[in-house]
């Protein structure tokens, strides 16, 4: 999803408008992924391959699976025994490979990456992504310490705002929680710009009655909201 120059621009004017009520800055970003979850899916690939291979074992799992590698006959002397034991390694390391590839694969689908990924590692790479943002776009440097984030990763299914020193050590974290939903309900039903108008306004009217207009109000950090 991406949003075009009018959404842009709806965007824009309403943080312009909540900032008209308040000293407090407001900066959005709308992130497409945050992480690729690459070493999940390998974590995952990684213990289906030790796993599944075990489990077949009381299947009566031997060489005698796979047509070519047997003849059925048993070893009558000793001599063979290593024979028949390197094979079974062998066949036990072909499926091992065989598994993790395919759990890889099938795991590096969206869908599944997501379904498999926990929430707790989700939410974590999205506030990284979300304090990067913050610091890259100047938010932690506005004159009274009170810039605020709203940001939002698409395929993550993540909300997250964070508030500068100067706001947090006065907002109780929870109010912020209307924000996330409204954000979070509009991202689902794919009306995004609607959703962070909505939480705009609601960040806006926290800022107003903690934070009013100064004397020398400037606009420290650009109305504007950033794809990436």
């Amino acid at each position: 999803m991406r949003l075009n120059s009018s959404e842009h621009a709806r965007v824009a004017s309403a943080i312009a408008a909540a900032e008209a009520r308040t000293s407090g800055e407001i900066f959005c970003v709308l992130a497409k992924q945050v992480s690729s979850y690459r070493d999940i899916s390998l974590a995952w690939s990684a213990a289906a391959a030790l796993i599944v291979p075990l489990a077949l074992i009381p299947l009566g799992f031997d060489s005698t699976w796979f047509p070519g590698l047997s003849d059925h006959w048993e070893a009558a002397h000793l001599a063979a025994l290593d024979i028949s034991v390197g094979r079974a390694v062998g066949i036990y390391a072909v499926v091992q490979a065989a598994v993790f590839l395919g759990a890889y694969v099938l795991l590096r689908i969206p869908a599944l990456t997501r379904l498999v990924t926990p929430r707790g590692v989700r939410r974590d790479r999205a506030r990284q992504a979300a304090m990067h943002q913050f610091l890259a776009h100047g938010l932690h440097v506005t004159e009274h310490r009170t810039g605020v984030l709203i940001f939002a990763a698409m395929a993550d299914r993540q909300v997250e705002i964070i508030a500068d020193q100067g706001i947090h050590s006065r907002v109780d974290p929870t109010v912020w929680a209307e924000a996330v939903e409204v954000l979070t309900e509009g991202l689902r039903t794919d009306r995004a710009a609607e959703g962070f108008e909505k939480a705009i306004a609601l960040v806006g009217g926290v800022l107003a009655g903690h934070f009013p207009p100064r004397s020398r109000n400037p606009n420290e950090v650009p109305d504007r909201l950033v794809e990436i």
